[in-house]
């Protein structure tokens, strides 16, 4: 296996979930006897770079088609964090309507419209037919095409050069990375900035997140890494932000590297110094998930199968791609200890999980039932869910989380 950026081989493994099905292929009942294609889900360190990646085994433009059933608008705690972040960067960056943003993955307007409310330009680049509809809607413009250097050039013919360019959670998802980061380079306007958001790497391993890891996920990014790739397509960064998403992110700010008025922060040594001190450089430093990985399967089936002996009844909620990975390395098949999982999002709902083929229902359901025990796959947002979902408590139900360890709340 060559290194998608470097081209160097990959041979240090990180850890190795054996196989699973893509983990947004929801199937209907019609399926349900139908054969599925198992996937290798084996991640691998590239030792000249530290780029963390799995092979692509499925090719990205089957992952992100009209099928594609992850819709951003779902979560008020999510929606909340891009309001925050559109109104900093109008304040940041002098925005007005004169001003022109672009946002890459745009998925159904869950960001962009805030820039709308304020009248300032946008235009989202969406692969997913599905979601790319939803947002024109919204009346947010969106160009139907994967982000590369031929679709950058075709807009800058078109539009001009951007303002701001933001790519949230979506510089994991892309096999060419070489080509999806040069794109930036070729859009954005000289005294531009663009952003990127992704989860650390970092807080992936110390916090043992590893169902986070599935094949949409191409890469998982250190600060180390993203430096190296933006300087390679001259692009440097000028700031970054630790920011709670996604079970700990980044937030990265940069520019064409022969803008001169930007000078890096002190936030910026910061990260790549508690990395190195991480052992992120060394092969030392990605041999710790795999054990825990495997001591969280443990904890998780003997919750379970404890729950059932002693005549409890579980259930699930949020049909996440995490959950799906967590489920299919554990070995859950069928509703025999996590009878359904519940999800807010319509286009789920009726439908079953890859590989573990367990129902997803709407929350009415979760009323009716009233489990003993709701395992929220979707860690990152328990916060959020600990409020939405408080009406448990009035059949004495339990929320479980498994990551990074099992915890009753």
């Amino acid at each position: 296996m060559k290194c998608r950026f470097c081209k160097s081989e990959v041979k240090l493994p990180f850890i190795d979930l054996v196989n699973a099905p893509p983990s947004n292929s929801f199937i209907k009942f019609d399926q349900l006897n139908e054969p599925e294609t198992y996937f290798p889900l084996s991640v691998f360190v590239c030792e000249s770079c530290w780029l963390v990646q799995v092979d692509e085994y499925k090719r990205h433009d089957e992952i992100f088609g009209d099928k594609y059933t992850y819709y951003s608008s779902f979560s008020s705690s999510w929606l909340n964090h891009c309001k925050e972040y559109v109104y900093r960067m109008i304040s940041r960056l002098n925005l007005t309507c004169n001003s022109s943003v672009l946002e890459v993955a745009s998925n159904d307007g869950y960001l962009l419209q805030y820039f709308v409310e304020k009248g300032i330009p946008c235009l989202g680049v969406e692969p997913s037919s599905g979601t790319a509809e939803v947002a024109r809607n919204k009346g947010i413009e969106t160009i139907e095409k994967f982000w590369t250097q031929a679709t950058a050039l075709e807009l800058v013919n078109e539009k001009g050069k951007f303002d701001l360019i933001l790519a949230n959670n979506v510089l994991a998802h892309v096999p060419d990375i070489n080509d999806f980061v040069a794109a930036f380079s070729v859009a954005i306007a000289d005294k531009g900035t663009i952003t990127f958001e992704f989860p650390h790497l970092l807080n992936l391993i110390k916090q043992s997140q590893f169902d986070t890891i599935y094949h949409e996920h191409f890469s998982y990014l250190s600060l180390t890494t993203v430096q190296n790739i933006l300087n390679s397509h001259k692009l440097t960064i000028y700031d970054v932000e630790e920011i709670p998403t996604h079970g700990g992110s980044l937030r990265v700010f940069a520019r064409k590297k022969e803008t001169i008025s930007l000078i890096e922060g002190q936030s910026v040594k910061e990260i790549l110094d508690k990395e190195e001190l991480s052992d992120l450089k060394t092969a030392k430093g990605y041999r710790k998930l795999q054990v825990s990985a495997d001591q969280i399967r443990s904890e998780l089936l003997d919750f379970l199968i404890k729950a059932k002996m002693n005549g409890h009844k579980v259930a699930a909620y949020g049909a996440a791609a995490k959950g799906n990975t967590l489920l299919n390395y554990c070995g859950i098949k069928g509703t025999d200890l996590i009878q359904f999982i519940v999800d807010r999002n319509i286009h789920k709902q009726g439908l079953y999980t890859p590989g573990s083929h367990i129902p997803v229902v709407s929350e009415e359901v979760l009323r009716q039932e009233s489990p003993d025990y709701l395992l929220i796959l979707p860690w990152n947002i328990i916060n959020e869910l600990k409020v939405q979902l408080s009406y448990t408590s009035q059949w004495g139900g339990k929320l479980v989380t498994c990551i990074p360890r099992l915890h009753i709340h």
